[in-house]
């Protein structure tokens, strides 16, 4: 079995700055669409929610959409977001007993290849409950996605300007927690995937480990840029020693915008650091709150 990190280890640069760019609700307009249409159903579904599908629903859309967990992987976003529902007492008042996930939570704390072909492996060696069922509901949601994203999806206004003048300065890279094959397709689907010199999706590792496969002893820190729409990105860069530049939740367009007029010239004359990343970033988590409204 092939390394897949292996075009990560093999990048070699062409320019002095790397730009990593995450996907999901960065570039494209895709998360409302698919934790609302593919992820949710199936976690109703699947997992026996249907008695509280209403603050099933509402969990599972702050975790993944409206909270500082935004972004994070489909795992650990399930874990979370059965958390919330056994705190909620109008879950407690129903009698409802939420699903057992102990080897889950462990394999997270173990496990950093967090994606379907880990999983199956597990699977193929263990028989537990909670991992199988996890598995099913995992390749559900990959289908559902199939089926309903389609690869006609543009990116939002502005990125696609960004790559062009980015790349001119800048490698670029898709750094993502999205299984790489749906990445592919929706960056070949819009002609964008000329612009980066490799896609990194969960198979991969996470994305601050994406970042150091890709820059390690070829850039200088502060050439170094995650562009994100998440707490997650922010981490990943700074893990890395890198820079954030963050896209808004719900206010996209501007970001890129911004990102295209100023930030991304800031960042090429050494201006980013400092000042302006500090103002850029203390606007970006006004939009993400770590409480739940029903608390």
């Amino acid at each position: 079995m092939s390394d897949p990190t292996q075009p990560l280890r093999d990048h070699q640069p062409k320019h002095d700055f790397l730009i990593c760019i995450d996907s999901d609700g960065c570039a494209f307009d895709t998360m409302e669409l698919k934790h609302k249409e593919c992820f949710i159903p199936n976690i109703i579904k699947h997992w026996g929610l249907q008695a509280i599908s209403k603050y099933a629903r509402e969990a599972a859309e702050f975790v993944n959409l409206y909270s500082k967990w935004r972004g994070i992987n489909r795992f650990p976003a399930l874990v979370a977001a059965f958390d919330l529902l056994a705190e909620r007492p109008e879950v407690q008042a129903r009698g409802f007993t939420l699903p057992e996930i102990p080897n889950l939570r462990k394999w997270l704390e173990t496990e950093s290849k967090l994606g379907n072909p880990a999983l199956e492996a597990y699977c193929a060696k263990n028989d537990d409950a909670d991992m199988n069922q996890t598995l099913v509901w995992s390749r559900a949601v990959n289908e559902t996605v199939a089926d309903i994203v389609s690869d006609g999806l543009p990116p939002f206004p502005y990125v696609r300007e960004s790559l062009e003048k980015a790349g001119e300065k800048a490698d670029l890279m898709v750094c993502s927690a999205t299984p790489t094959g749906a990445l592919t397709e929706e960056w070949e689907g819009q002609d964008l995937v000329k612009h980066v010199f490799t896609i990194a999706g969960q198979e991969q590792g996470k994305k601050a480990e994406h970042i150091a496969l890709a820059s390690e002893g070829r850039y200088e820190k502060a050439n170094i840029l995650m562009v994100g729409d998440a707490p997650g990105d922010r981490k990943a860069a700074e893990a890395n020693g890198a820079l954030f530049y963050p896209i808004n939740p719900g206010h996209e367009d501007l970001s890129w915008k911004r990102f295209h007029e100023e930030a991304v010239d800031k960042f090429f004359a050494g201006e980013y650091a400092g000042d302006y990343a500090a103002k850029v970033i203390a606007e970006f988590e006004q939009y993400l709150p770590d409480t739940p409204p029903w608390k």
